[in-house]
């Protein structure tokens, strides 16, 4: 095996271990369009690191958790309907980093690469930065899953037993935007928020339990990751939509096995 295909596959099963649980309360809590854009802040992100001269990942995260810490203040705050709130949000710091990113003159930028990702061009310190930040997010998740799962299920339940839910709400809207920010370079801006839904999507079915859902996703991404990348050397296509297409032929599948099971035994 070549050696740059070990560190995508590595690179690649490391998003998806968090990525799957994560991506279940994206599910639970129906945050796919606050995933998005959080995701499209981060072209902000890049354009801000690149104008200020600092690092892109720590651009990125930056903006990333800004846009999460407004959203999470303002959604209770404004006379918007939240959906409302996110579309302004989403498409504005989107098109802002694109005019920002086209303005700079005589810029050489790989604007693909961030828009849809590459994961056949990340480096063994690409690998560490995945992995540590995946190891940090679980541990994190860990210790967040009983209040979130609680929050999830019943805010009022969840305050009446003393759970800090807005803290936990804000942990985890923070934690969302690390994510983004370390799996940008794999499969970009555009497609990161499929790989935290549609796993956790095709996982659900088979799930009996929250944590059941959440090894499922896990596995379900790690699949779809190893298929993507596959596709992608078959038959020469970009490593970032083949892993979103290899989860959604996972996800038809799961949904076929599912009618047939559910058709066997009514």
């Amino acid at each position: 095996m070549d050696d740059f295909i070990l560190r995508a596959l590595l690179a690649g099963l490391g998003i998806a271990v968090i990525a799957g649980p994560m991506g279940c309360f994206v599910v639970w809590r129906r945050m796919a369009y606050f995933g998005d854009t959080v995701a499209h802040a981060a072209l902000l992100g890049v354009a801000l690191a690149i104008i200020l001269d600092v690092n892109i990942l720590l651009g990125v995260l930056a903006t990333g958790s800004a846009i999460a810490v407004a959203l999470f203040l303002l959604q209770d705050r404004l006379a918007l309907a939240t959906d409302t709130l996110l579309g302004i949000l989403s498409h504005g710091s989107l098109a802002i980093g694109l005019v920002a990113i086209s303005l700079m003159a005589g810029l050489r930028l790989d604007l693909l690469g961030y828009l849809f990702g590459d994961i056949l061009a990340v480096g063994w310190s690409d690998l560490a930065l995945i992995w540590g930040g995946a190891v940090l997010l679980l541990g994190l998740l860990l210790c967040l899953w009983r209040p979130l799962l609680a929050v999830t299920v019943s805010p009022d339940l969840a305050a009446a037993e003393g759970l800090p839910a807005q803290r936990t709400r804000l942990a985890y809207v923070l934690a969302l935007a690390v994510l983004i920010a370390i799996a940008m370079k794999l499969i970009g801006i555009l497609l990161i928020t499929a790989l935290l839904i549609i796993p956790a999507a095709a996982a659900r079915p088979f799930a009996r339990s929250p944590e059941i859902m959440a090894v499922l996703a896990a596995l379900f991404g790690a699949a779809s990751v190893g298929g993507g990348i596959g596709a992608s050397m078959m038959f020469d296509t970009p490593s970032g939509p083949s892993i979103v297409v290899a989860a959604v032929c996972l996800f038809l599948g799961g949904l076929v096995i599912n009618s047939v099971r559910q058709s066997s035994n009514p």
